[in-house]
């Protein structure tokens, strides 16, 4: 497909796409858990889709500064386990339920982001339709399953500050494949004992590949293109309906057919996650260019703009002389290069002195 062809679809359908498949891919997972175990089936997803990442990328490590790591391997332990405590969460309750329950995790850390106590409401009214959703007063509530999901939701909520970190220093698809190598290692202790001692018949492995390519490789790359054509906001907003692909996907492939009540617990997710977004936007340099953004397994719920702060002096940027400083990888704001206009009595010659190295 051509670049003027690709232009012309929404850039919505690309961000559907990409929940779509990250839920389809936990419903692939569950023959694979049946074999393997939750922790060994995250762990050759981790695996594989850290060698495929490796391949496709091929990342420089020398650009990795030592200031670098702290954040990286937070954030592909975080992205590992979550990944995990996912898939034990599914292997006890449904994939919506587990998916409503799992936005927890960024809607909290979204709310108490924003700095301000009206952004609580929006958690405390996911929280009322996860009561909904999984109806406690039936008795029947696998409270494991549960602790599962809110464990991968904290992990979420980790997962979002951190990327805001990580985004801000590598740019596009090279952050992820970073953190998805670390996060196979860090799960590697819980995962590969599993492996071992499952029942590995010869059809898992082709399975977790497969599983693998769709999340993180394919859905990540569908999340990239909508992210460069739609606001943090925009895309967040959107990113709420996530559980209820979670409760069709469960539907369609897993026949975990959802009441009615449940149903309504699941639209008051939605309804929260998508309030939430309001104001989300965030005022840095990824704007102008979208850093790498989507978990293997969840998407991103952008923090609002209070979390992130006033944007520090660091002086003249490595890019140009008007004192900004543009992150590392990422093209200059035109608008905001527009905005400023020229420096009054700007000489447009170099000096005499002038470094040789800096004339044209």
């Amino acid at each position: 497909m051509n670049r003027s062809a690709l232009a012309r679809i929404p850039a919505w359908t690309f961000a559907t796409a990409a929940m779509l498949l990250i839920q389809f891919s936990s419903a692939l997972s569950m023959p694979i858990i049946d074999r393997v175990g939750p922790s060994g089936a995250a762990w050759l997803r981790m695996g594989f889709g850290a060698l495929l990442l490796l391949l496709i990328v091929r990342p420089k490590l020398r650009a990795i500064a030592l200031r670098d790591l702290p954040a990286l391997l937070v954030l592909g332990t975080v992205t590992g386990f979550m990944t995990v405590f996912f898939l034990h969460a599914i292997e006890r309750i449904p994939l919506g339920t587990a998916v409503a329950i799992e936005f927890l995790g960024p809607l909290t850390v979204a709310g108490i982001a924003g700095k301000r106590l009206k952004t609580l409401i929006w958690p405390l009214l996911a929280f009322a339709g996860v009561v909904v959703l999984t109806e406690p007063w039936h008795g029947e509530i696998d409270l494991v399953g549960v602790g599962f999901a809110l464990l991968a939701g904290a992990c979420w909520g980790l997962y979002n500050v951190f990327t805001q970190v990580v985004g801000d220093r590598f740019s596009g698809i090279t952050g992820l494949s970073l953190t998805i190598p670390i996060a196979a290692i860090a799960t590697a202790p819980v995962g590969l004992p599993q492996v071992i001692d499952g029942n590995l018949v010869w059809w898992v492995l082709p399975l977790a590949v497969g599983v693998a390519l769709i999340t993180p490789v394919v859905s990540f790359a569908l999340e990239m293109i909508a992210l460069r054509r739609m606001t943090h906001t925009a895309f967040g907003t959107l990113l709420a309906i996530e559980p209820a692909f979670g409760a069709l996907i469960g539907l369609v492939v897993l026949s975990q057919a959802p009441s009615a009540l449940q149903l309504v617990g699941i639209a008051l997710v939605v309804i929260a996650g998508a309030m939430a977004q309001r104001g989300g936007t965030r005022a840095s340099p990824s704007d102008a260019e979208p850093s790498f953004a989507a978990a293997p397994g969840t998407g991103p719920i952008p923090l609002p703009e209070a979390a992130a702060g006033p944007e520090p002096d660091r002086g003249p940027g490595p890019n140009d002389g008007t004192g900004r400083d543009h992150a590392p990888g990422r093209r200059p704001d035109p608008a905001s290069d527009a905005d400023s206009g020229p420096a009054p009595d700007a000489d447009p010659l170099p000096a005499p002195d002038a470094d040789p190295e800096e004339r044209p």
